[in-house]
């Protein structure tokens, strides 16, 4: 059949196609169905949503992934990708062959999967897990599609925390840390998912974070290291799309948490890595066990890839640092490297630094280059290469000035600091996209408070969005008191 492609805004990432029912009709084609559509000489694959209003008969709606078809095109019925059958048996309980998951990753890449496929094959993930084999064969078929980055040194440095605590922004302490001990450390990260911010949504208030591979090589020449948006290049893009499956849902089973570390990491270059897994409640991984298991793990497929994996099991009941959202953690990071800032952000960073530098055999005190001030010029240097400003102070970076405090209500100890509680108040105020939206933190688990004395402050860009955060603090409790009495039978 010939029709009429023409461009439709749908709001979707996927290559869905809108098909006016009639036309639908005459072609046999269904909701779902997918159909392929030849035009100069190049053959691609829609998606179909029917529509009585939309789009006119002899007309194919495109939406934004398939913008770059125009004019008369030839419509015809599409097959089921082979990989549907190997999603039902991952619905089944069924272990994946290698050739299978790579068919898998192979569809998802190009775009042949709908939403509800996709969205299928993360369930029966989570459902049913990945075994070690399938996880090494799903890391594998994931970093062999898109960009290579290769760099000459014989030892590139990298870290990775799995998420799940607030304000654990220790990346923009360590890479500076690293570098200035002498390791190339070109760090790709992502923008946050489900967090307030990602270590690209913090380094973005100091500098551009978007670069392509040439001039990504060009930044790590001058300064030894990078601190850049991994979306910028095209280093495991199947894992993009998986983690947008996984949003809505907010699950992230082990398997593909690695596969999806992993497969950055091995696209990156990276040979040595530092993974940091915390556990505790509130925290991705719960337990001690569930942690050490995964750390097993990472370890294990970091072997199979040829990429040397460390992990660093860490408590991950609190927040780490003052601040959650960007503009508030880019605070807390400069503070530390200015010598100052929250004890623990400096700690849990040093810690991870002197781990990262022994695991790639480097005779180096992390501490003596952050308090000596290096690893701060060497951040500046960084920044100034990135196209920020050099010389910016912490004064320089407000969060929003609409702003609500939190106070207690009563007299006694902090029992439990809520990371996920935190979390969500932030994002309801607005962060990651308002930059300077977030909480700022006053109290840590252990410590005394008076009636009145404040918890934590809430700031936002707009009224409505601090409105929206306030009327959220009051069915939540992210700050716990417990009376000083209770402290003390429990002691007894």
């Amino acid at each position: 059949m010939q029709l009429e492609a023409d461009a439709i805004d749908i709001g979707t990432s996927r290559p869905t196609v809108l098909l006016n029912v009639a036309d639908a009709a005459e072609l046999g084609a269904h909701p779902l169905d997918r159909v392929r559509i030849d035009y100069d000489e190049t053959t691609t694959t829609g998606i179909v949503k029917v529509t009585d209003e939309l789009v006119d008969a002899g007309t194919i709606g495109v939406s934004e992934p398939l913008e770059h078809v125009r004019g008369p095109v030839e419509v015809a019925l599409a097959g089921t990708p082979g990989s549907v059958r190997y999603v039902r048996k991952k619905l089944d309980d069924v272990e994946l062959e290698r050739d299978e998951l790579e068919a898998i990753v192979r569809d998802v890449h190009e775009n042949r999967l709908s939403d509800v496929e996709l969205s299928a094959y993360v369930s029966g993930v989570y459902a049913n897990g990945l075994s070690l084999e399938e996880t090494k064969h799903l890391t594998e078929a994931m970093s062999a599609i898109g960009e290579r980055l290769e760099w000459e040194e014989p030892v590139v440095a990298d870290k990775h925390s799995i998420g799940g605590v607030a304000g654990n922004r220790t990346t923009p302490i360590i890479v500076p840390i690293v570098a200035e001990a002498g390791l190339t450390m070109p760090k790709t990260s992502s923008r946050a998912v489900t967090s307030p911010a990602g270590t690209a949504d913090v380094m973005e208030v100091f500098c551009e974070i978007e670069f392509t591979t040439a001039e990504i090589e060009s930044i790590v020449a001058e300064t030894n290291c990078c601190l850049v948006w991994g979306g910028g290049v095209d280093l495991s893009p199947v894992d993009d799309e998986i983690i947008r499956a996984e949003n809505p849902l907010s699950i992230d089973p082990p398997g593909q948490l690695i596969a999806s570390v992993l497969s950055k990491k091995r696209s990156a270059g990276s040979t040595h890595v530092v993974v940091d897994v915390p556990y505790g409640e509130g925290a991705k991984v719960e337990s001690l066990v569930a942690a050490r298991e995964l750390a097993d793990d990472f370890k294990r497929v970091g072997d199979h890839l040829g990429v040397d994996v460390v992990c660093a099991i860490t408590h991950g009941t609190d927040p780490t640092g003052y601040g959650i959202g960007p503009v508030l953690e880019a605070r807390d990071v400069l503070s530390v490297l200015e010598g100052g800032g929250p004890e623990s952000l400096r700690l849990k960073s040093l810690r991870l630094a002197n781990i990262l530098l022994e695991h790639c055999g480097v005779e180096a005190d992390a501490t003596e280059i952050l308090d000596s001030g290096r690893a701060l010029e060497r951040f500046r240097d960084l920044v100034a290469a990135q196209g920020g400003d050099p010389d910016v102070v912490v004064s320089d970076l407000e969060p929003g000035s609409e702003t609500a405090t939190i106070r207690a209500g009563r007299a006694g100890l902090i029992s439990r600091v809520d990371n996920r509680q935190l979390s969500d108040l932030a994002r309801r105020a607005g962060a990651p996209k308002d930059l300077r939206a977030g909480i700022a933190v006053h109290r840590t688990t252990g410590e005394p408070v008076d009636e009145g004395d404040d918890l934590y402050t809430i700031h936002a860009e707009t009224p409505s969005k601090l409105d929206e955060a306030e009327r959220l603090a009051e069915k939540l409790e992210p700050i716990r008191i417990r009376s000083k009495a209770d402290a003390l039978v429990e002691r007894r």
